[in-house]
């Protein structure tokens, strides 16, 4: 049976690539974006089983009417794939208090606002799935990401409580963790920092530019990591977290390494504070 989907963040770059995979294949898809017109070429040819919908994931109402006009037009809603959201390079002082609660409504609060409008379809129905689109800095930060990392951690984190609450209900609960990707994300999608600290040029500085340069030339294809997300959708038993891409892979090895070993240093100390 074709899923029903409901996807943010469809104006372009894996948002976009999940949705046309999910129609190609036959499923049904409401794909949303903050600006509906720029959906138009994504809908075009699908008929009745694509609808665009307006939403910006800081609004709760509009998440709350997004899933309305899902169910509305398709009688259920079985998949609900949270991509929108944008990245901010800049060492944490170097952020404007705007521009933390700014990303973190976008990158975290929103995410939870779409999921809590949607969860009581999906526990009527005792099925769905809850994808979010991530970021490998999510799990190993980069200097310079503590606000745009810190969010993504964030919503990593409820997302393992989400799973826990959910699998009885029969919902589930994937991450994708992507490393760099060719999409618009560096020269679209990424914000600088309101102010610039001499201290900080070899730490977030110096990452910036390594992202400027990398811009165009990521390794990561936005169209099979989108093939890979659709395909979770199809597993009885589908992962928390899928990291994609060799770079992704690698740090998040190495991370893991990391906090095992700080774990086995530290821990005689820590075992000895209980009482």
């Amino acid at each position: 049976m074709s899923k029903v989907w409901l996807i943010t963040g469809c104006s372009s770059g894996i948002g976009r690539e999940i949705a046309r995979v999910a129609l190609e294949r036959g499923d049904r898809v409401v794909a949303t974006a903050r600006n509906p017109e720029s959906l138009a070429g994504l809908v075009e040819g699908f008929g009745e089983r694509a609808l665009a919908v307006g939403l910006d994931v800081t609004d709760g109402a509009q998440s709350r009417h997004a899933v309305d006009a899902a169910v509305a037009a398709f009688g259920r809603l079985d998949v609900v794939c949270s991509c929108a959201g944008y990245g901010i390079i800049a060492a944490l002082e170097e952020h404007s208090e705007e521009q933390i609660e700014k990303n973190v409504t976008t990158n975290f609060v929103g995410p939870l606002r779409l999921f809590r409008a949607a969860l009581p379809v999906m526990r009527a129905q005792r099925s769905g799935h809850l994808l979010v689109i991530s970021a490998i800095a999510a799990l190993a930060n980069h200097e310079g990401f503590a606000v745009y990392g810190g969010a993504k951690a964030g919503l990593e984190g409820a997302c393992e409580a989400l799973a826990l609450e959910l699998r009885p209900l029969g919902i589930k609960v994937s991450m994708v963790l992507p490393g760099p990707t060719r999409t618009d994300f560096i020269g679209r999608s990424l914000e600088q920092g309101a102010s610039k600290i001499a201290d900080y040029d070899g730490t977030s500085g110096k990452f910036a530019r390594l992202l400027a340069g990398m811009n165009g030339k990521q390794t990561g294809d936005p169209a099979k990591v989108a093939a890979l997300t659709v395909a979770l959708t199809d597993e009885a038993s589908p992962p928390l977290r899928v990291v994609t891409g060799k770079y992704a892979v690698t740090r998040a090895k190495l991370k893991l390494k990391s906090v095992n070993a700080e774990v086995e240093a530290w821990e005689a100390r820590g075992v000895a504070t209980d009482f």
